[in-house]
């Protein structure tokens, strides 16, 4: 499976940011994205089957425990495919901050009192 198949569907991005964050018991992930998304557990245990099948989560065995952790390298090898396209938005990115800045900068100097006065 491709990198974008895993990434694509919503619950396992949902579930790839609650393990970016730190290990997770499965039974937490489970309960997050339940409630979240309305699924059974078995289907959330599919999803991290998925993730943990094609590199995207590691596991490991607490006493009767199981923790969840993000593997980067698929994030890795994804983000350095999407280096070919930062060209795209990149600029575009940078000119939002430019604006942002500048009406930051406009509001903060229209709140100051005027010297003048």
């Amino acid at each position: 499976m491709h990198a974008f198949d895993v990434l694509g569907d919503p619950v396992r991005r949902r579930i790839l940011e609650l393990l970016a964050d730190g290990e997770r018991a499965a039974g937490e992930v489970s309960s997050v994205v339940q409630d979240e998304f309305g699924i059974t557990q078995p289907a959330v245990s599919q999803h991290l089957k998925v993730l943990r099948e094609n590199g995207f989560a590691r596991v490991r065995a607490e006493g009767t425990r199981r923790l969840y952790a993000v593997s980067p390298e698929p994030l890795r090898e994804a983000d350095e495919w999407l280096a070919n396209f930062r060209r795209f938005w990149t600029p575009h990115l940078n000119a939002l901050a430019t604006e942002l800045a500048r009406g930051k900068r406009e509001r903060r100097l229209a709140a100051e009192p005027d010297p003048t006065d």
